[in-house]
């Protein structure tokens, strides 16, 4: 009897799992989101902590002022530029019926607190970007930075949802399963299809992990992508190295050709991909998916 008593709380548990979860997708809600940030990031659950104006509504995702902040679903924009808690703000409202908030983007010219920047494109919001715009998941939409009332404290990203576009939720569950980027998509004012954006190539900074199958795994700190962008990032990357690949040693100066197998673990690398679409597959960097044109290892 104790046993038919655990499994029917273990059903009943299961099923008010699977109703709340049919009620948030009803209500609204993507099944799953992009991290809205690419590059390094520290939070915590701070949803519905004291704040000096109530509670708060969202998390703060801390990051390198300028980091490159991404559309978590598709969906179309909003920009609002004329609260002064908020600072920069934008408005994602997406195809799931979601709506989520950007709030305290960058408003600085330089690496410093210099708030000499206006709410404009090219310093809060992606190049071009207007209101109403449709943009695709993954694709570059601002900066982090720390505009409103987060003058002065770390740049971070105060990020809400509001399952649809009520009121708002904790995303912190949301943030915690949200697959990574590698890059941004970069924005295109000429693309309006996914196989319009311009093929890239992308130089990784890193340590060598492994070397294995005809693969090199790089635990990546640093993306250089061909349009100019650069990224600070943690995250293991594992490529494909195809046979004309060009793998050089350098050593006093110059550069030696070398075997593969001849990489060895902790060893300092630059990874130069060849040309890629960029999509979510290379954006995620799934395994495989990037090869490697060029390894420079250092030493």
């Amino acid at each position: 009897m104790r046993r038919h008593r655990t499994t029917a709380r273990a059903l009943l548990l299961l099923l008010l799992v699977w109703a709340s979860q049919a009620t948030a997708q009803a209500a609204g809600a993507a099944e799953r989101i992009l991290f809205p940030v690419v590059g390094d990031v520290s939070y915590a659950d701070d949803f519905g902590d004291a704040r000096p104006n109530g509670s708060h509504d969202g998390n703060d995702l801390v990051a390198d002022r300028k980091a490159p902040v991404v559309a978590v679903e598709a969906g179309t924009v909003g920009l609002w530029t004329t609260n002064a808690r908020a600072g920069c703000m934008l408005y994602l409202h997406g195809e799931s019926g979601a709506t989520y908030l950007y709030v305290h983007l960058n408003n600085d010219l330089t690496r410093k607190n210099d708030n000499r920047g206006k709410c404009a494109g090219g310093v809060a919001y992606a190049p071009g970007l207007k209101e109403g715009q449709h943009v695709q998941a993954g694709e570059l939409i601002g900066f982090v930075g720390d505009s409103g009332d987060a003058e002065g404290a770390h740049p971070h990203l105060h990020f809400e949802l509001r399952p649809g576009g009520g009121e708002a939720v904790s995303p912190f569950p949301s943030l915690q399963e949200a697959p990574r980027l590698l890059f941004p998509l970069p924005r295109d004012d000429r693309a309006t299809k996914l196989a319009a954006f311009s093929p890239l190539t992308l130089a990784l900074h890193g340590t060598v992990r492994d070397t294995a199958a005809g693969t090199v795994t790089l635990l990546v700190h640093r993306v250089r992508m061909s349009n100019g962008w650069r990224v600070r990032v943690t995250r293991e990357v594992v490529l494909a190295v195809p046979g004309d690949a060009l793998i050089e040693r350098s050593v006093d100066g110059k550069r030696l050709a070398a075997p593969l197998a001849s990489l060895s673990s902790g060893e300092k690398a630059v990874v130069w991909t060849a040309p890629v679409t960029p999509d979510l597959s290379s954006q995620l960097a799934e395994p495989g998916v990037l090869a490697a044109a060029q390894v420079v290892v250092r030493g």
